[in-house]
């Protein structure tokens, strides 16, 4: 079993599509670690407030195989692949570490996440596996938060619906 770290988010209806995500994991993998969710400006583009938590599950999956289950995941809620890259979203949900791997794959499948250097990925991880280190920096999360800018990406705690 593989330990892996997700990060979801949505800035399109979060407090229904982000726990109903929760929950299909929940079902499949079993029991879940969950982060705070939090507010965060959207990146890449101008649009609506994301909200953003992660999720820590162990799974017997192949990377590229999990990497499929979660594109079918955003599927299933909504999420729309004929738009920008960079859009509004109703599901987003990737792969930021699985065990201590490094992988560049298709279908955007990057391991550990390049996405890692915004607080909105940095700080949920660091709330649920503070003690989990970078296979590349080898630094743990709580370091790499503590040494994070937090005031240039402001987050703000948002509480989300069961």
């Amino acid at each position: 079993m593989a330990r892996v770290y997700l990060s979801l988010g949505s800035n399109l209806d979060p407090q229904q599509y982000l726990p109903a995500a929760v929950r299909e994991l929940r079902e499949r993998f079993g029991e879940l670690t969950v982060s705070p969710a939090y507010r965060s400006k959207s990146v890449g583009f101008d649009g609506a407030d994301f909200i953003n938590l992660a999720v820590g599950l162990d799974t017997d999956l192949p990377p590229e195989a999990l990497n499929d289950w979660l594109h079918a995941l955003e599927d299933r809620h909504g999420r729309r692949r004929d738009v920008p890259r960079y859009a509004d979203r109703t599901l987003d949900v990737d792969i930021v570490f699985y065990d201590a791997l490094v992988l560049d794959g298709p279908g955007h499948l990057q391991i550990p996440r390049k996405e890692l250097r915004y607080a909105f990925v940095l700080r949920p991880i660091a709330d649920i596996a503070p003690a989990l280190r970078h296979p590349v920096s080898g630094r743990s999360m709580a370091e790499l938060w503590a040494a994070f800018p937090a005031a240039s990406e402001p987050l703000q705690v948002e509480p989300l619906a069961d």
